[in-house]
């Protein structure tokens, strides 16, 4: 195939797309501040006197959608194609953002609660989408770097959103452009995914005939597979080893993620006496590293795979391995720095959370390695796990940690979390695999069917017999 072409566009569309809904996804948490602080940015703006509570209340209803809808993603696009379902998701989300502001007048932070539940649920279809996308489009021995390359698109949303929503909120604009903002992107990558995507390369208006042929060589499939709506393994799916090894290693990942992101600052408020969230730079440097690292992690694997000097399964297992284990031995370094040592703690941070982007390479895209035909289903219900998990992590690090200047309550915290990441990742090292499962199969379901194998041959006196 050629060394850029259209798989390359698809990867770049899903860049772009996952961009977009991670800017509106993430945007609330300066919004709020923007809303209910209406001195810290443009005070030309309704501000709105929210209790804690309420605020809590609209941060974390975007997840209540989003879990959801997970499992409904995959099943839709596998039912009406990828590039329908991907662009209305991606519309309704630039809906619910364009019209937050007037809601948020209108209805107060019930209102807000309430489209951001909506938010949730239409980028809950996306991910397993992308994931039967990257199915589709990528050529086995291309699918890591294209998959990582696409999956980049969250670190730049992290980044942008918190840097363009701060600007946008201390301009003309103030809090309701960061709605409006969002809105446009979404609009604007919706257009671009309407124009160029295609379910699969044959659909393709804009690829060319040896590119196509490279891609659907590859993939190994029937003549009539585009058209044909293979049925799903549910009992096998369930009972398989490899991704049962994935589904609570997602999870440990959604664990271990939401312990850096939202209680090392708690820590390092109480205990380390440092608002982390006031600084942007401090704020915005974890997520910079995790940035930076995914491509690290990705020329890496790019190159050992190349070089073959190691499989992909051994690929996805190291680089899992550093995803969970370097940031197990900081969670527990930072749980015993004090007050003085404020610098170290940032840079341990800032570690942890850019060696942890190591789990797209080591896991996140291991469900298109055990079942490209299924991807979108294993995605759907791995990631309804997964995002669950962030909900209960701040309640038992509520119930431990009552008092946040108690070192030794945060360390107990901290020592979960590691022993987390540590034991789940032995599990992914001892039943993990890169190797597509029997179950992937499309005749899978269909039976051992020995007449087939019967073929008739005829004898001297003309009547058939068993060959």
């Amino acid at each position: 195939g050629p060394f850029l072409g259209v798989r390359h566009l698809q990867a770049l569309l899903i860049f772009i797309t996952i961009t977009s809904v991670y800017i509106g996804r993430l945007n609330v948490g300066v919004s709020v501040v923007a809303m209910t602080n209406a001195e810290s940015t443009n005070p030309d703006f309704p501000e709105y006197d929210w209790t804690t509570s309420e605020k809590s209340y609209v941060l974390s209803s975007f997840y209540w959608g989003y879990v959801i809808t997970q499992f409904l993603g995959g099943y839709l696009c596998k039912q009406f194609g990828v590039k329908s379902v991907m662009f209305w998701a991606t519309v309704a989300s630039g809906v619910t953002s364009g019209v937050t502001p007037p809601l948020i007048e209108w209805g107060g932070w019930g209102a807000y609660c309430g489209i951001r539940v909506l938010m949730g649920c239409a980028q809950g279809l996306i991910f397993p989408c992308i994931h039967q996308h990257l199915a589709r489009w990528s050529p086995p021995e291309e699918r890591n770097r294209l998959g990582a390359l696409s999956h980049t698109g969250i670190e730049c949303g992290n980044v942008l959103s918190m840097f363009v929503s701060g600007m946008i909120a201390k301009g003309p604009m103030g809090w309701p452009g960061i709605s409006y903002i969002s809105a446009a992107v979404a609009f604007a990558s919706a257009i671009l995914w309407f124009i160029f995507a295609s379910n699969n390369a044959t659909e393709s208006r804009f690829i060319g005939e040896p590119e196509k042929h490279y891609i659907e060589s590859t993939l190994q499939h029937n003549e009539n597979y585009h058209k044909a709506i293979i049925p799903i393994p549910w009992r096998t799916i369930w009972t398989s080893a490899p991704f049962l090894s994935l589904l609570v290693t997602f999870c440990a990942e959604s664990w271990g993620l939401s312990t850096l992101q939202a209680e090392i600052p708690a820590y390092m408020n109480g205990v380390l006496d440092m608002d982390i969230e006031d600084n942007a730079l401090f704020s915005a440097l974890p997520f910079l590293a995790m940035w930076v690292m995914s491509y690290v992690y990705l020329i890496a694997s790019d190159i050992l795979l190349t070089k073959k000097w190691l499989s992909l399964t051994a690929i996805r297992k190291t680089m899992n391995s550093f995803a969970f284990w370097v940031p197990a031995v900081t969670l527990i370094g930072i749980g015993f720095l004090d007050v003085d040592q404020k610098t170290l703690a940032i840079v341990l941070m800032t570690l942890s959370v850019g060696f942890n982007s190591g789990a797209t390479i080591g896991s996140s895209l291991n469900s298109i390695d055990l079942s490209p035909n299924h991807a979108s289903i294993l995605m759907g219900i791995i990631n309804t796990a997964a995002n669950a998990v962030p909900i209960a992590t701040p309640l038992v690090a509520g119930a431990i940690a009552t008092d946040d200047t108690d070192r030794t309550q945060w360390q107990i915290v901290f020592i979960i979390s590691a022993v987390i990441f540590f034991v789940f990742n032995c599990i992914y090292l001892i039943f993990g695999t890169a190797v597509s499962q029997p179950w992937d199969a499309e005749d899978f379901l269909l039976g051992p069917q020995p007449e087939l194998a019967k073929t008739p041959a005829i004898s001297d006196d003309s009547e058939p017999k068993k060959s």
